[in-house]
């Protein structure tokens, strides 16, 4: 029997982290419209359902022991797509949302 460390972390990170991306999606929703572009909707939209398929994936990896390696590799793989997106977004919504097109606060 294998150690499943790294899928139980991946499983609580993840689903935390689908948490967290509905959570900014509401406080966004809060933001007047003019303020905040589409594509940060889209983009932590998408982000949450990368970090699901990621949570599903560590998930199946736990109950499987014959194709846990496989799963936890591609889980892992999936969470860190759904990581960089995140900050991506972050980055994104920071230098076009906030500071604006000429680098200073709007």
């Amino acid at each position: 029997m294998r150690n499943n460390n790294l899928s139980n972390h991946i499983l609580y990170v993840s689903a935390t982290m689908v948490g967290v991306c509905m959570t900014m999606l509401s406080i966004i929703q809060l933001i007047p419209k003019e303020a905040v572009s589409r594509w940060v909707d889209d983009a932590l939209s998408l982000d949450s359902m990368i970090f699901l398929a990621s949570t599903l994936l560590s998930y199946w990896a736990l109950r499987h022991e014959l194709e846990s390696e496989r799963f936890e590799k591609v889980a892992d793989l999936v969470f860190m797509v759904g990581m960089i997106l995140l900050v991506m977004t972050g980055f994104g919504f920071v230098s076009i949302e906030i500071l604006g097109s000429k680098g200073t606060p709007l």
